[in-house]
């Protein structure tokens, strides 16, 4: 069994696929590990959309990306794309979160989508998390009710190679501090 710390360290924004088909066991696993992830009093303000029929799924990957912002042309090739829908936190995680200025649908959402991408790792599965697209157009195409956001897509399918690239990060030292702020 692979540590946590193995599994995130794994875990990287796939960019390039194989076009292998994804088998739904696969995807559900990874959706039961969205459903279980925390949010704020327990509102779970989320829904998912699976994209895996190719015609359907082309349309969305093609509002992912257009002539003045090719970078995400990549989703074309991901045999599966999932729609997380933000929706709306229940009464006591609104009222806090408007008290506190604090939008935590938003924090629960990307907690939500993270559990998905790190189960896909451990489906032998690669992920990319996508933030940049053309909202409306995906809400059109996939009947999203109005009043309903489309908050991140994730492009999903086997990765076209084993070999996990370099992650460029801050050292730890760089942002930690202890009981203060600019404390070492």
């Amino acid at each position: 069994m692979v540590s946590f710390l193995e599994l995130v360290k794994k875990r990287y924004s796939v960019r390039r696929y194989s076009g292998r088909p994804v088998a739904r066991e696969k995807i559900e696993r990874c959706l039961e590990a969205a459903r279980m992830a925390p949010s704020a009093c327990n509102a779970q303000p989320w829904q998912f959309i699976v994209v895996d029929e190719p015609g359907l799924k082309e349309k969305v990957a093609r509002a992912t990306f257009g002539p003045l912002a090719p970078f995400n042309k990549f989703s074309l090739q991901a045999p599966v794309l999932v729609v997380a829908v933000l929706e709306k936190s229940n009464l006591l995680a609104q009222v806090g979160g408007f008290l506190r200025k604090k939008e935590f649908n938003l924090v629960d959402l990307g907690i939500a989508v993270e559990h998905f991408a790190l189960q896909a790792v451990e489906e032998g599965l690669g992920a990319c998390i996508l933030g940049w697209f053309d909202e409306k157009r995906v809400r059109e195409i996939l009947g999203v009710p109005s009043g309903k956001r489309a908050g991140l897509i994730i492009t999903l399918g086997y990765p076209e190679t084993d070999e996990i690239p370099e992650k460029k990060r801050k050292p730890v030292s760089a942002f930690r501090f202890y009981n203060k702020y600019g404390a070492q």
